[in-house]
């Protein structure tokens, strides 16, 4: 009996250094668990802040064609996330100096090749950011360095675009039109853009009719729509008509383009409509036109005032206003009045002068090859020119996107 009860002894003295040992492993487990917690915590915060800087660094690059203007973009709203409630360690780790971003160009995404031109694509990345560990040291894991980054650049062609001007161009199914044109259209193609004259008139590329928008109520709406506040969108899935638009809207219709260029006259003021960056223009005449004279302020003008933009003095006003994203139809077989017209896509085009409503009341457009858009785009990656959004793509040469 005697031997009985020193052998339990024995075992009783035994198994508690193996439940202390057990316990300190436990408790050591569980507090490795909320440093890797953590870590993965601060990697989606992280990963947050680079998204933004990507989109808004990518958006101004597709804007202005500057590298400098997007590089000042991106910082400026991953600094002002690293400042958002929740990101304490992040913006702690950027004030030491701990927690850099590099931002990065490329003309294409895959391969994503660093400085070559014309940028397109936007790389934001922090190569080595190390996380604050409160426990991992004591059990010998004293390194939770994470990384990130993050990809934007211009979509594929939208099918469904959502800022339009309220005009439709006509133009040539794509399947129809010459090699390197859209819808029938080359970069820097002048083109008289007709609304409201009171003749028939022969159709083709270069004719351009007002359009009747879902729930327009008459001239203050066009006049909204022109001026850059058309908020619905028209889709140019399956089988997608126009209507264009009769009336005595010409007028308001003015109004509202003018402001894209600092004229304002009606109910339009630059507050609610400012001017682009770059609103110079001169009067561009008939005669010009069927002389195929270059205005003096052309669209290579423009891309290249952008390239010249101080980050830290930018123009007064708003980038981009100068670029409209038309709706094209078939208009083959239309004539003057209200009519329904097939939906082709849409394309870009860059305001040469201000619109003159008296007589003809003409204005003057040149194609571009694509510009910035709302919308939802197409599926297929990098296919063809066109209004655009600007997406994330996941990071070709990482998993850390």
């Amino acid at each position: 009996m005697v031997s009985v009860m020193k052998g339990h002894k024995v075992q009783g003295g035994a198994i508690l250094p193996l439940a202390a040992i057990s316990l300190v492993a436990i408790l050591g487990m569980a507090a490795l668990a909320l440093d890797i917690s953590n870590a993965h915590l601060e990697k989606t915060r992280l990963q947050n802040a680079l998204d933004a800087a990507a989109l808004s660094a990518a958006k101004v690059l597709d804007q202005t064609g500057s590298t400098a203007l997007a590089d000042s973009a991106g910082h400026t709203t991953f600094a002002a996330n690293l400042a958002a409630p929740g990101n304490a360690g992040l913006g702690a780790a950027a004030n030491d100096g701990d927690l850099t971003l590099a931002l990065e160009y490329s003309s294409t995404l895959n391969p994503f090749v660093a400085g070559t031109t014309p940028a397109n694509y936007v790389r934001a990345k922090v190569a080595n950011y190390d996380v604050a560990e409160w426990f991992a040291p004591v059990l010998g894991f004293d390194d939770l360095a994470i990384a990130g980054t993050a990809v934007a650049g211009p979509s594929p062609s939208v099918k469904k675009a959502c800022d339009i001007a309220p005009l439709m161009a006509c133009g040539t199914p794509q399947e129809e039109s010459p090699p390197d044109t859209t819808f029938g259209y080359s970069r820097g193609q002048v083109e008289q853009l007709k609304i409201g004259s009171g003749d028939s008139s022969e159709v083709g590329n270069g004719n351009f009719y007002l359009i009747r928008l879902d729930g327009s109520q008459g001239g203050a709406d066009v006049r909204d729509a022109a001026a850059g506040e058309y908020d619905a969108c028209l889709s140019s899935d399956g089988d997608s008509d126009i209507e264009t638009e009769p009336g005595n809207t010409v007028g308001p219709f003015a109004q509202g383009i003018n402001t894209r260029l600092g004229i304002y006259h009606g109910p339009v003021n630059p507050t609610d409509h400012p001017p682009d960056w770059f609103a110079n223009h001169e009067t561009y005449t008939e005669a010009d036109y069927l002389n195929q004279e270059m205005p003096a302020y052309d669209l290579d003008w423009y891309e290249s005032q952008y390239e010249t933009v101080s980050p830290d003095q930018p123009p007064a006003g708003a980038p981009g206003r100068r670029i409209l994203t038309m709706p094209v139809g078939n208009c083959d077989g239309l004539a003057n009045g209200q009519d329904s017209v097939e939906l082709l896509g849409f394309a870009c085009f860059y305001m040469v002068d201000e619109m003159d409503h008296q007589g003809q009341a003409v204005f003057y457009g040149q194609f571009k090859d694509d510009c910035g858009s709302n919308g939802v785009p197409g599926p297929n990656p990098g296919a063809g020119p066109g209004p655009h959004i600007i997406q994330l793509y996941k990071d070709p040469d990482t998993f850390d996107s």
